[in-house]
């Protein structure tokens, strides 16, 4: 797109982290995609594997985490954003300030799971130069995670 604006990138990018929710689900993992994003360009996406790989540790920010480090060949996201279709948990809100991620855009809140209901002060939970936006696309995200669980139950 020749004159994208800083709001239809964003939204591009959470598009993307929505189709790996998809892949996700049709999987039968929680789906939740994540997508990290480096100067511009798609550097990792991924999506929930904890049944795949019995790994209750394979969120899809920890995956994305990975596929991003191992990208740049370096272990820190200062100039990442990752998208990622629900509130990160406390897990993965830890990993990302490890990781020093650049900035974090999420889709849904997660009230009972996400960092904000488990941290006391949650503008702590990332690291201090990380900037956080969230409810990007909140009704797609939410809406593929409840269908989710209304189809297991």
């Amino acid at each position: 797109m020749l004159f994208e604006t800083d709001a239809e990138r964003d939204e591009r990018f959470m598009l993307m982290a929505l189709d790996e929710a998809a892949a996700a689900a049709e999987e039968g993992e929680v789906p939740v995609g994540a997508v990290v994003v480096c100067n511009g360009r798609v550097i990792a996406r991924t999506h929930n594997l904890t049944e795949r790989l019995h790994d209750v540790t394979a969120h899809a920010e920890m995956q994305a985490i990975t596929a991003a480090a191992d990208n740049l060949n370096g272990k820190y996201l200062t100039d990442c954003t990752i998208y990622v279709t629900l509130e990160p948990c406390p897990m993965c809100a830890a990993a990302l300030k490890w990781a020093q991620i650049g900035r974090v855009v999420y889709g849904a809140s997660d009230p009972k799971r996400g960092y904000r209901a488990a941290f006391a002060r949650p503008e702590t939970a990332f690291h201090p130069k990380t900037v956080v936006d969230n409810g990007l696309l909140a009704d797609e995200c939410l809406e593929i995670v409840q269908s989710f669980f209304r189809r297991r139950r």
